[in-house]
């Protein structure tokens, strides 16, 4: 929408407006969300497992998590931080990628 209120004309036939910047993601913020979406999501998963026993998924946990084994409060606190670093691994290899292949089309 333009200024005040009426429809741009280049939004609506999908004619890109020059943005002024080049898009780039933030690591560290990349980092902490995604560490964080998978550390809760092994809470989750933790969780159903102990609610629902005969729908339980830790069988998948044994593979993804190295030195996981079902259920310690050390492997717990094991899974807790492995799932944290994985999402920090995504960010610190998927970020810069982008802001790389981001960058390069801009040019």
């Amino acid at each position: 929408m333009a200024e005040h209120g009426t429809p741009n004309p280049a939004r609506q036939i999908g004619i890109p407006i020059a943005a002024g910047h080049i898009p780039r993601i933030p690591v560290v913020a990349l980092g902490m969300s995604l560490g964080l979406f998978l550390t809760i999501t092994f809470v989750l998963c933790v969780g159903f497992d102990l609610l629902f026993p005969g729908l339980a998924m830790y069988q998948t946990w044994l593979k993804l998590l190295p030195g996981f084994t079902w259920l310690s409060l050390p492997s717990f606190l094991l899974g807790l931080v492995e799932s944290f670093a994985y999402g920090w691994y995504v960010a610190l290899i998927f970020a810069p990628l982008f802001n790389f292949f981001a960058a390069r089309r801009e040019r």
